[in-house]
């Protein structure tokens, strides 16, 4: 059994950040799709890190192999109280966003998508007419909304998104494409009412 050893910040730092790329890992096989539409991978990981070094004081290093398990615990801990939040938000009825939409993407997301949509006025859909966008997006299916929020803004590669959704990687790229022109379409005719 290794020796339970104290360990000074500048050592945890150095440790936390040797372990990083596994966390970051751990948290995207670990996001799903409904906890990842309010909180991004990055965001996750900076909290997790944040909640370690707060409980430094209580770490006694015990091996690399004990502080990952440890990490990627805290980790765990950390998913499962975000989606407990969300859980709750949205049984309170607060999922619901000021514009009255009720897919609650956020400002930033909307805007992305409206730029990556080609629109030479994206700036002005992104001021002028998120709601719009929102409606177009209610139309289009589960599996569309996720490839596009996926892959396309956030920026996970079409062979996790394939694994994820049960779908081989091309048809991954074929249904963003697919995806990506159904809204548009939708955004062109103006048919984002019926």
């Amino acid at each position: 059994m290794a020796a339970e050893l104290p360990i000074d910040e500048p050592e945890f730092e150095a440790l936390l950040e040797r372990h990083l790329p596994s966390l970051r890992a751990y948290i995207r096989r670990n996001l799903d799709a409904g906890l990842a539409d309010r909180e991004s991978t990055s965001d996750l990981v900076q909290s997790v890190c944040r909640e370690a070094l707060q409980s430094r004081g209580h770490f006694r290093f015990r091996g690399d192999a004990a502080f990952q398990r440890w990490l990627l615990q805290v980790a765990l801990h950390k998913l499962m109280d975000r989606r407990r939040f969300w859980r709750t938000r949205k049984r309170e009825g607060l999922r619901m966003d000021a514009r009255g939409g009720n897919l609650s993407w956020s400002q930033d997301e909307l805007g992305k998508l409206a730029v990556v949509l080609g629109s030479p006025s994206a700036e002005a859909i992104l001021r002028e007419d998120l709601l719009r966008l929102e409606q177009a997006l209610e139309q289009l299916s589960e599996f569309d909304r996720e490839v596009i929020r996926l892959v396309r803004l956030q920026g996970m590669a079409h062979a996790d998104f394939a694994v994820r959704m049960g779908c081989t990687e091309p048809q991954s790229r074929k249904r963003l494409f697919e995806a990506l022109a159904r809204l548009s379409l939708l955004l062109r005719r103006g048919q984002t009412g019926s």
